[in-house]
Formats: structure tokens, sequence, C-alpha cells
């Protein structure tokens, strides 16, 4: 066959597919669903009898203080158990939230005035908030496609100032948390783990939060699972569970006598309510997630043939929650595309979400803090800090250019069979346009 007649053939073809393809329903098409897909925060779901029945209890024992109870009898404490055994750690402390948590864990590791601690460039208020509240710099690294902190950006951040590496876990997905490891051992910095939008999630076998120096969970209501509000901490090192313990009990330490001088400390303590049900919770975990990842990897399965397919990063594929099925494009425009023609479908994405990102606040760009006198930004090296874009042009551009598929739990098989439908639909039109 001549190029003239391959060139016909192969016109001929594309339109043939152009035309079998169904028309998008922003264009006029049939869409895929009349009643848009979405999903309703997880724990909430799952509520029954036995977060009722730990409610009770406490409300029969008129003891909702969790120091008013044994270790045996505290709903608090056997949650804190239990957890650090989810967890594979030694040690779990139960607190009021993640912030709490990630003051906590600021306080353990001592960091303060003229410390630097490196935090991805998108996360969550209270990583850049809590840093600044002990009076420390926050130095941000670039994202990779992970949509977490890039190893390849933190080593040449570091100074000798530099006290902690915080590798937050996003929307359900692992950081790599080998090469920051090995990063943090090199140059002998700690490792905080924020697992806050990845509760339960794994890398290379192991439970987020047990590989770092220490680690902090949110379990408020949007997270894996819930009492409303609540956080955790945990770590193996004996040491740092005792500063935690004493900074969230204003200075106690309840359960044996302290070895360490005073501290000061304030109140983070978890009330028998909350710890009543999110030990319900914690024993619904695993459950929890096995129906999400069963809903997600339906969803990967359906789309894995899908031409030009450019997915989200995921450093353990294996550990991830779920939490999204994102998808990349080669500009914001083309990405804003594809999100009109899913909602037409009804079945909506969202970019990533959550979190923040420097140039979208603009108070953290210009250093606000506590006072004018606070000490984070009033040193040589605090004032010639840049934040905003030119500080992360490359994660800018990254979270431009994702958007996903929210996943639920709950979903039916009939919800991820319309997901499939719908990305295997409309991502192509859009990307061959």
């Amino acid at each position: 066959m001549d190029r003239r007649a391959f060139l016909a053939t192969a016109a001929a073809a594309s339109l043939a597919s152009a035309e079998a393809a169904p028309q998008l329903a922003v264009n006029g098409g049939a869409p895929v669903r009349s009643q848009p897909l979405g999903t309703a925060n997880w724990g909430p779901l799952y509520y029954d009898d036995k977060e009722q029945t730990q409610l009770s209890d406490v409300l029969r024992s008129r003891k909702p203080f969790r120091f008013a109870n044994s270790l045996e009898q505290s709903k608090v404490a056997i949650f804190e158990n239990e957890y650090a055994a989810r967890m594979q750690t030694k040690y779990a402390l139960a607190v009021t939230s993640g912030t709490a948590a990630l003051h906590t864990a600021m306080a353990a590791l001592e960091v303060g005035p003229g410390d630097e601690v490196i935090i991805p460039a998108w996360t969550w208020y209270s990583c850049y908030a809590t840093v600044i509240q002990v009076g420390a710099l926050p130095v941000f690294a670039e994202i990779d496609e992970s949509f977490n902190i890039d190893p390849a950006d933190i080593e040449h951040r570091i100074t000798p100032q530099t006290k902690v590496i915080m590798a937050v876990h996003l929307q359900g997905n692992p950081a790599g948390m080998d090469p920051i490891l090995a990063i943090a051992h090199k140059h002998g910095l700690k490792v905080l783990e924020d697992c806050s939008q990845s509760v339960g999630a794994s890398y290379k076998g192991r439970p987020l939060g047990s590989m770092g120096d220490i680690a902090i969970y949110s379990l408020q209501q949007s997270k894996t699972i819930t009492a409303g509000e609540g956080g955790a901490l945990v770590t193996n090192d004996p040491y740092l569970f005792e500063r935690a313990v004493r900074f969230h009990d204003v200075t106690v330490r309840r359960d044996f006598p302290a070895k360490l001088h005073y501290m000061p400390g304030l109140n983070y303590r978890m009330n028998e309510f909350t710890g009543g049900v999110l030990l319900a919770q914690l024993r619904k975990l695993d459950t929890i997630i096995a129906d999400v990842r069963r809903n997600a990897r339906h969803v990967y399965s359906g789309i894995r043939d899908v031409p030009a397919l450019h997915l989200r990063h995921l450093p353990d594929p294996e550990g991830e929650l779920g939490t999204g099925i994102f998808l990349g494009f080669r500009s914001s425009a083309e990405r804003q595309r594809y999100a009109a023609a899913m909602k037409a479908e009804g079945v909506p994405v969202a970019g990533p979400a959550g979190s923040v990102v420097l140039p979208v606040v603009p108070e953290i760009e210009q250093k606000v803090t506590v006072t004018l006198r606070w000490p984070s930004f009033a040193s040589e090296r605090g004032q010639s800090i840049r934040y905003g874009r030119e500080c992360c042009p490359r994660t800018l551009d990254i979270l431009s250019r994702f958007a996903g598929v929210m996943m639920g739990p709950k979903y039916t098989e009939r919800d991820t069979e319309d997901a499939v439908t719908a990305i295997r639909k409309v991502y192509p039109a859009i990307v061959s346009a």
C-alpha cells in the first residue's frame, strides 16, 4: 500500500472511530449518570451500635475525663494501646486534633527559635502554622506528581539550622519514604510523618507513621475514621513520647514517674466520649480501607488501557488508600475542559484539595505571625526566605494539571462502572483534541 492509500485508510479509520465514540454530554450527548456521583465522609458511614455502646458506657460511668478511669477502663487509654498496635509503633498518644498532634510533635522534637523545618509547598495550613507557633522557620520544598514532597528537592534546602523534615502523605497517597529517610539519616535530621489525610495507608508493607521519628494523624470528620474531631501521635522513642505526653497534659506524667525535668505544657487531652467513638471506629479501620481500595482498584483496572493515560504518581500503589483517581493533563486549560466534561457526565472531578499552597494565601507570603516581634522571621535568614510563586513554580504547575474522581467506600458496583465509563468516554476526547 502506497503512502497516499495508507493515509486515506488511516483517515477513514479515524473518522469511523470518532463516529463510533459516544458524544460527550457537554456537547449535547447523553450523560453517563442522571444523578451526580458523590461520596460522604467515610467514617460516619460506618457508625452503628458499636459507637453507641461506647458512648453509653461513658454516660453510665459518669467519668468522661480519661484520668478519672483506670488504664484498663479508660476508653482513651484502650484506644491508644490498639492504635499503637495497628500502626506498629511502641507508643500512641490521643489528642484533641491533628493540629494539636502537630504542635505536640514539635514540642517533643524540641523545635524552636533558630530551627528550620522543611515541609512540602503543598500541605495543610497546620503544618506551616505549627512551625511558626513554636518560633521556627518553615522552608518549602517542591512536590512531585504524587502531590507529596519531592525527595529530590530536599537536600539542597538543608542548612545547619535544619532540624526536621516533614513528610506529609496527602490524599491517601504515601510519600516516597525510602529516599526521605536516607537524606535525614545522612544529615542527622528528624523525620515527622503527617499522616492526617492517609490514616491507615502503608508504604512497602509498613503503616504510615511507623517509619519516621514521630508521626501524627488527624481524626477529624473528613478523615478515614472520626469522632468529629480528634488526633493521635505515635513514636518508637520513649524520650519523644514522654515529652509529648507531658506537653499535651500541662506538663504532667500521670501513669508513672517522669524521667524529665519540668517542661511547660498545654492541654490537648482527649475525653472519654471521643475516645470511645474512635475506639469503635479504629476496629472498623481495615474494613473501611478494604472497601475504598476495592472500589478504587475497580476503576484503575477499568481504565488501564486508555490511550495516553497519565495517572498520579503512586510511590506504593498497594499502600495508597484510593482516595481519588487523579489524571494528569498537558495544561491547566486542558484540565478545566476535562472537569467541565466530566461534570456534564454526572461524574464530577476535583483538583488536589484540602490543602494550601502559598500563593493562595497572601498572609503567608507576607510572613504574618503572632506579633511583629515573633522570632520566626526576625532573623536575617528569616527575612531572606521567599514564599509564594517564586519558591514553588513546579508545585503550582502540577496542581494546575491534575483532576480526580473521588472514591467512596460505599460506592456500588454501578457507581464504579459509571466512573470507568465516564473516564473512558471523556479523557481520550480531551487529550486528543
